[in-house]
């Protein structure tokens, strides 16, 4: 399925969340890792961008090397490569429908 671009440059973006690993599999600890390099682990961040009067909350996929260590709540930060993509899939015959969100990279404020 095709990914969009969101551009973030007029917006503020603030960390809601800390970086959590992000898991294929939590019963086995599998983590998820990079497509383009599976030496890479993937994480989710969730991040409170304001634009325009209008505050949202996405959760985003970032890969372990797109971010500082300590990144904490609060710290405002520059989203590099911010994508969306719709996602549909069936488990246990329930059809599952949504959003995903990826980006390159999340770097403080000033960094």
């Amino acid at each position: 399925m095709p990914s969009f671009k969101i551009d973030t440059s007029t917006a503020v973006v603030f960390v809601a969340t800390a970086p959590e690993p992000k898991m294929v599999n939590k019963k086995t600890g599998e983590r998820a890792v990079d497509r383009d390099n599976p030496d890479v682990g993937l994480s989710t961040v969730g991040l409170l961008v304001s634009d325009e009067g209008e505050g949202n909350l996405y959760q985003v996929t970032v890969p372990e090397t797109g971010y500082p260590e300590g990144l904490t709540p609060g710290t405002p930060v520059v989203v590099t490569g911010l994508k969306a993509r719709d996602w549909e899939n069936e488990f246990n015959g329930q059809k599952r429908h949504g959003i995903s969100f990826r980006a390159v990279a999340i770097t403080p404020l000033g960094a």
